[in-house]
């Protein structure tokens, strides 16, 4: 039954990701990229200034708040499962469409959330908005709005959260006391456990996790990175020239497309990186800042952060190893094998407790999204004894992932992912007028010598917003 299932979700996928999504994706991040004059390569040092500016009200969440709540989702199980997989089924030239996916859609990445800004919602606690706001607002139709939130709560509660389960035990596979029957069982129970005590203590508690857990988190996988490439430092130009040799392989690519390493590349990237995709506006519009460009710019940063700094990390590590990926090794046993032979028995040790840090503040960051979706759907923050109930059945959905089949998740996430993609680029590209007006003005201030600060007004702004009067 179940290799009926996921036969029927695997050709959805390959359909979604041999046509549709790599037009919509790539036309869009490149349209992006040129309306905004090249904004997220120009504009980098005003990225790293926006990202430490505190908020005017104390009790407000900071922009460095919002992109490690955007950043723990976006940063986890697959930066290294699926750089892994990838690797292991599209080969060394994924690596290169993972970047590619990445420079292209940071552009999405800083319209997407500058308009999450704009179209932000006042409430008791602080702001919030998102994707499914500036749909209803902007473009007056909440049955869509509705559909994209239903798609986030499933992406992110159900796909993304039942395959970080999934991947996070796995890792232990290799230990001596792993017992395929019972061990994922009793790794999901502890997991699911442990993300629903953390959930009960609300929205707050799980920025303070994340601001916590995510710097040390991605700077300690850096170091350790940064050691292995260098203890392997005489087998880096043979990899670089594999990643650009495999990646221009145009024959080979076309040949079976559905297995290159562009498809891999596109689809572990944006699962990773989420650049489009219109999940991390949402965290963008909880954060007080003086102008929406700001957070639209903080939120490029962290796209980089995910792909181009700790996916390559992953990537590097495994290939200047020296162990050939293939698809029996798919997964956590390629970059264990690969640390173990650098590392010793520390290598494995070590990827096991990353990806316990990667995908708990994945599975926190992602049912965050949830509240927000659920909350839109409502038209009002639920009841606490609601979202218990709500944070109680996700958190069995994450038991229940850990015993699944990885290939039936991998494909689950992504249609559902690419779903809120297909809604979501066109939308923004729709509404990119004002983002871009509000980059204009933002720039503008900045010549001037000026500490931006946005008014409505000053785009013509023509829809009714709580904030920027």
């Amino acid at each position: 039954m179940l290799e009926t299932i996921n036969g029927i979700v695997a050709s959805i996928n390959d359909f979604f990701y041999s046509y549709l999504l790599i037009i919509v994706l790539v036309a869009g991040g490149l349209i992006f990229t040129v309306l905004t004059r090249f904004a997220p390569f120009r504009l980098f040092k005003e990225q790293i200034k926006a990202v430490f500016e505190k908020p005017k009200d104390k009790n407000g969440v900071s922009s460095f708040q919002a992109l490690m709540v955007s950043t723990a989702s976006r940063v986890g199980t697959g930066n290294i499962i699926g750089v892994s997989t990838a690797l292991c089924m599209g080969g060394f030239g994924s690596v290169f469409w993972m970047w590619v996916i990445a420079i292209v859609g940071s552009a999405s990445a800083l319209i997407e959330s500058t308009l999450a800004q704009i179209y932000k919602k006042r409430g008791p606690d602080g702001s919030y908005g998102g994707p499914a706001y500036y749909i209803e607002t902007a473009l007056k139709c909440r049955p869509l709005a509705i559909v994209f939130s239903v798609l986030l709560i499933l992406t992110y509660g159900v796909g993304f959260n039942m395959l970080a389960s999934f991947n996070l035990q796995s890792t232990f596979s290799s230990y001596g006391f792993y017992d395929a029957s019972v061990t994922p069982w009793i790794i999901g129970l502890v997991v699911a456990a442990v993300v629903c005590y953390c959930l009960i203590g609300g929205g707050k508690r799980i920025e303070k996790v994340t601001s916590v857990l995510v710097p040390i988190m991605g700077l300690a996988y850096m170091l350790i990175s940064l050691v292995i490439v260098f203890m392997n430092i005489s087998a880096l130009p043979s990899v670089i020239a594999q990643i650009f040799g495999q990646a221009s392989d145009f024959e080979a690519i076309f040949g079976g497309f559905t297995g290159s390493c562009v498809m891999y590349g596109i689809k572990r990237g944006l699962f990773s990186n989420e650049a489009g995709v219109g999940s991390a506006p949402n965290a963008s519009a909880s954060a007080d800042v003086q102008h929406p460009v700001k957070q639209g710019l903080v939120q490029v940063l962290s796209v980089f952060i995910d792909t181009i700094l700790i996916c390559s990390a992953t990537a590097f590590m495994c290939m200047c190893s020296g162990i050939e990926p293939s698809a029996e090794l798919s997964g956590a046993a390629y970059i264990q094998q690969s640390l173990r032979v650098t590392l010793g028995e520390f290598g494995p040790i070590f990827i096991t407790v990353a990806m316990v840090l990667f995908a708990f503040t994945t599975l926190l960051g992602n049912l965050y999204y949830v509240d927000k979706g659920i909350a839109h759907i409502m038209g009002r923050v639920p009841g606490k004894r609601f979202m218990l109930v709500v944070h109680i059945v996700f958190s069995v959905l994450i038991l229940i992932g850990a015993g699944l089949s990885a290939d039936l998740l991998w494909n689950i996430s992504d249609i559902l992912m690419g779903g809120m993609t297909i809604i979501n680029i066109p939308v923004i590209l729709i509404l990119s007028k004002y983002a871009l007006r509000a980059l204009k003005d933002y720039e503008k201030q900045r010549k001037e010598g000026k500490t931006p600060i946005f008014h409505a007004k000053n785009i013509d702004l023509p829809h009714k917003v709580d904030y920027w009067d």
